[in-house]
């Protein structure tokens, strides 16, 4: 069988999401890059796949998916089931609702932030540092909801006693936060913290992660 194709560039935190979940279902895949500033998202071969000029999507055979989230559902249906806790109705209910969570509570403030401490200065726009106060305050009150849920399980995830999609969903814009000056707000929670610490250490986040520069690559010239 082929290998799956995966159209984007790496430093995403949206592809970061995907490769994460690749790499943990041990899936065979092949990343093809795409330039950013050279409009390749706006070209039609990718419109093609991607109607909205988005990254990332995924080929696999005759299957053109885009969205990061439904992507990495359906690598781990196909090859790693037990990361969405497949067959555990409540279990992989619970995934599904921290995967929402992170989408709809906790990567708004962190995209912010992280756009005003990183990329802003890369791109001509000034930073805004009362967006950037109201955003931490935003994510301190979600981070103390992580900090109970984790209290109340194992400690260590966010849905029963190993990795699940809930968890890895969280890699990419953690990743970028935690390359700004405020990422010892985490500290404050230590539970999160050392979640967040369980995680970098896991084979695939730390394979993906060494594609990610902290600035995005806008400081050596590389960014996509």
């Amino acid at each position: 069988m082929a290998p799956m194709k995966l159209y984007g560039w790496v430093v995403s935190p949206w592809m970061a999401r995907v490769l994460v979940c690749l790499e943990e279902a041990g899936a065979e895949y092949e990343v093809i890059p795409m330039s950013r500033s050279g409009g390749d998202h706006r070209r039609p071969e990718h419109l093609a796949r991607n109607p909205f000029g988005e990254i990332p999507v995924l080929e696999d055979g005759d299957l053109t998916l885009y969205q990061s989230r439904a992507i990495t559902r359906y690598i781990l249906r196909k090859y790693k089931p037990e990361l969405l806790r497949e067959g555990d109705l409540a279990g992989s209910a619970a995934v599904d609702v921290w995967v929402d969570v992170e989408a709809h509570q906790l990567e708004p403030p962190l995209l912010s932030i992280v756009v005003h401490c990183i990329i802003n200065q890369y791109i001509g726009k000034a930073r805004d540092q009362a967006v950037v106060d109201e955003s931490l305050a935003k994510l301190k009150t979600v981070l103390e909801v992580y900090e109970a849920r984790l209290a109340a399980g194992s400690g260590a995830h966010l849905v029963g006693d190993g990795v699940s999609l809930a968890d890895l969903s969280h890699f990419g814009f953690m990743r970028y936060f935690m390359a700004t000056e405020y990422a010892g707000v985490v500290d404050a929670y230590p539970r999160v913290k050392a979640w967040w610490d369980a995680l970098l250490a896991r084979p695939s986040v730390t394979k993906v992660i060494a594609g990610m520069p902290p600035d995005f690559g806008f400081g050596s010239g590389n960014a996509p």
